[in-house]
Protein backbone atom coordinates (compact mmCIF):
# COMPACT_ATOMS: atom_id res chain seq x y z
CA UNK A 1 0.00 0.00 0.00
CA UNK A 2 1.33 3.78 -0.69
CA UNK A 3 1.39 6.67 1.23
CA UNK A 4 -1.94 8.05 0.23
CA UNK A 5 -4.39 5.45 1.65
CA UNK A 6 -7.48 7.20 0.81
CA UNK A 7 -9.05 10.86 -0.04
CA UNK A 8 -11.31 12.56 2.04
CA UNK A 9 -14.83 13.56 1.05
CA UNK A 10 -16.96 14.81 3.45
CA UNK A 11 -19.23 18.21 2.70
CA UNK A 12 -16.45 20.51 5.19
CA UNK A 13 -13.57 19.31 3.11
CA UNK A 14 -15.62 19.74 -0.55
CA UNK A 15 -16.24 23.00 0.73
CA UNK A 16 -12.63 23.74 1.35
CA UNK A 17 -11.52 22.40 -2.21
CA UNK A 18 -13.83 24.58 -3.97
CA UNK A 19 -12.84 27.75 -2.16
CA UNK A 20 -9.50 27.22 -1.00
CA UNK A 21 -8.26 24.66 -3.31
CA UNK A 22 -7.42 22.53 -0.76
CA UNK A 23 -7.96 18.69 -0.48
CA UNK A 24 -7.75 15.92 2.46
CA UNK A 25 -6.27 12.02 2.69
CA UNK A 26 -6.20 9.93 5.44
CA UNK A 27 -2.52 8.96 5.43
CA UNK A 28 0.18 6.32 6.68
CA UNK A 29 1.09 7.53 10.38
CA UNK A 30 4.88 7.23 9.40
CA UNK A 31 4.58 9.66 6.89
CA UNK A 32 6.22 12.83 6.54
CA UNK A 33 5.21 15.69 4.67
CA UNK A 34 7.77 15.69 1.71
CA UNK A 35 6.49 12.03 1.39
CA UNK A 36 3.03 13.13 1.48
CA UNK A 37 4.01 15.51 -1.24
CA UNK A 38 5.78 13.35 -3.95
CA UNK A 39 2.79 10.45 -3.54
CA UNK A 40 0.35 13.34 -4.08
CA UNK A 41 1.91 15.01 -7.02
CA UNK A 42 2.92 11.52 -8.62
CA UNK A 43 -0.86 10.24 -8.49
CA UNK A 44 -2.61 13.27 -9.70
CA UNK A 45 -0.30 14.69 -11.67
CA UNK A 46 -0.83 18.23 -9.95
CA UNK A 47 1.68 20.90 -8.06
CA UNK A 48 1.89 20.62 -4.17
CA UNK A 49 2.31 23.92 -3.00
CA UNK A 50 1.62 23.32 1.06
CA UNK A 51 1.08 19.95 3.20
CA UNK A 52 -0.40 20.02 6.69
CA UNK A 53 -0.83 17.17 9.08
CA UNK A 54 -2.54 16.29 11.95
CA UNK A 55 -3.16 13.07 13.76
CA UNK A 56 -6.77 12.28 14.98
CA UNK A 57 -7.21 10.87 17.50
CA UNK A 58 -9.36 7.84 18.72
CA UNK A 59 -13.10 8.10 20.61
CA UNK A 60 -15.08 5.77 22.62
CA UNK A 61 -17.68 4.83 20.94
CA UNK A 62 -20.89 2.89 23.20
CA UNK A 63 -23.68 1.09 21.53
CA UNK A 64 -27.02 -0.24 23.74
CA UNK A 65 -28.31 -3.80 22.26
CA UNK A 66 -30.46 -6.16 23.81
CA UNK A 67 -27.75 -8.58 25.44
CA UNK A 68 -26.34 -5.18 27.51
CA UNK A 69 -23.49 -2.56 26.40
CA UNK A 70 -21.13 -3.15 24.03
CA UNK A 71 -17.99 -0.75 24.24
CA UNK A 72 -15.46 -0.29 21.81
CA UNK A 73 -13.22 2.61 19.99
CA UNK A 74 -12.44 3.89 16.81
CA UNK A 75 -9.03 3.80 15.46
CA UNK A 76 -6.96 7.03 15.38
CA UNK A 77 -5.25 7.74 12.29
CA UNK A 78 -3.09 10.57 10.45
CA UNK A 79 -4.89 13.06 7.98
CA UNK A 80 -3.07 15.23 5.69
CA UNK A 81 -4.67 18.84 4.27
CA UNK A 82 -2.95 19.38 0.38
CA UNK A 83 -3.18 22.81 -0.86
CA UNK A 84 -2.76 22.64 -4.70
CA UNK A 85 -1.30 25.47 -7.08
CA UNK A 86 -4.04 28.00 -8.22
CA UNK A 87 -5.53 26.90 -11.41
CA UNK A 88 -4.89 22.94 -10.86
CA UNK A 89 -7.93 20.71 -9.06
CA UNK A 90 -8.28 17.01 -8.13
CA UNK A 91 -10.75 14.90 -9.18
CA UNK A 92 -11.41 12.32 -7.00
CA UNK A 93 -14.54 10.83 -9.46
CA UNK A 94 -12.87 10.22 -12.71
CA UNK A 95 -11.91 6.77 -12.59
CA UNK A 96 -15.34 5.44 -11.38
Amino acid sequence: MGIVIKPIVTEKMTGMSEKLNRYGFRVQKDANKLEIKRAVEAMYNVTVTDVNTMVVASKKKIRYTKSGMIKGKTSAYKKAIVTVKDGEQIDFYSNI
